[in-house]
């Protein structure tokens, strides 16, 4: 679930973790507000922004203990450049309260398709895909 907004990289995330096994669907975006499913992984998806990082720790604190499983962070490079001092800080302050992070590199391609499918057609974007399924799987 994006912490803030449905936007291409959000976009593009959801469509590299329904991996590539034709067996449908495996990920699901959920809207704000919506219940976390029983038995499934969430996965928050965030810009490696300073701001992204802020609204991942608002919904981190109030995240239910006990109730779902502790949720992945995939946190997105919104520029070639590694995110800002304060986003680190925070990212290493969650660590605890997360199941994992996950990095995706700056992909440029993003700034340009109009569907999340052109994109994953890229192939950087497509290794990017790959490692962060096998990531996420334990692989």
């Amino acid at each position: 679930m994006p912490v803030h907004g449905y936007d291409i990289a959000s976009a593009v995330v959801l469509r590299m973790l329904d991996g590539e096994d034709g067996l449908g669907r495996r990920a699901r975006g959920l809207g704000p507000g919506e219940p976390v499913p029983y038995g499934v992984q969430p996965v928050l998806v965030a810009p490696s922004t300073v701001y992204g990082i802020t609204m991942v720790e608002a919904i981190v604190h109030g995240w239910p203990t006990g109730v779902v499983p502790k949720p992945w962070l995939v946190v997105v490079a919104d520029a070639p450049a590694r995110p800002a001092p304060a986003a680190r800080y925070r990212l290493r302050a969650l660590g605890g309260r997360l199941a994992g992070t996950a990095y995706l590199p700056y992909l440029p391609v993003l700034r340009s398709v109009e569907q999340a499918e052109d994109a994953l057609a890229d192939a950087l974007v497509a290794r990017a895909a790959a490692r962060l399924r096998a990531q996420l799987e334990g692989m």
